[in-house]
């Protein structure tokens, strides 16, 4: 069987080998991880503090970079048990997020990741880039998103990077 050429007349293997990768630019790849907890009657979400730039200080999903060569699933499993001490959760994708400048440190595209577990049946420990990781209520309410800690509200400015969007999707998605 006579091999398929392109309309450049090239095989597969030779259009392979002209490829040059750096002709086109990158982005980096993370994943961020939003698990919600049902408490009572309510949701919970859990939360970490930045450590560090950027948003040092700011409330934040458990999540971070992966790794050269690591499939985006393994890299929230390991960024949440890195940052929260939880492990073993089934994963589902909630949306690709992708949008110019979401993080200030460059081109980053985010897949998040959802899961729903009892709120008892986990504990949690800040680690790694987490300076703290607790629960927090959310709620999806007719005028947005809303979030407290021990009855008081938060300020959806305290969320780094575009969490209030990822967050908002994840909270549809369940």
């Amino acid at each position: 069987m006579e091999e398929l050429r392109d309309a450049r007349g090239m095989t597969e293997a030779e259009a392979i080998a002209r490829y040059r990768s750096r002709n086109y630019p990158k982005p980096a790849l993370t994943a961020d991880i939003v698990v919600f907890a049902r408490a009572g009657q309510g949701l919970k979400v859990l939360l970490i503090r930045r450590k560090g730039h950027p948003f040092i200080g700011k409330l934040a999903l458990p999540g971070g970079f992966a790794n050269e060569n690591e499939a985006v699933e393994l890299t929230a499993a390991r960024e949440l048990e890195e940052e929260t001490g939880v492990a073993g959760l089934e994963l589902k994708l909630v949306d690709i997020f992708s949008k110019p400048n979401r993080d200030p440190r460059g081109w980053v595209v985010s897949a998040a990741f959802v899961s729903v577990v009892d709120a008892d049946k986990l504990t949690v420990q800040a680690g790694d880039d987490a300076a703290e990781a607790d629960w927090y209520d959310v709620a999806l309410e007719a005028d947005g998103l809303k979030l407290a800690f021990n009855g008081e509200k938060i300020d959806l400015s305290e969320l780094a990077f575009d969490h209030e969007e990822v967050l908002t999707k994840a909270l549809n998605a369940i």
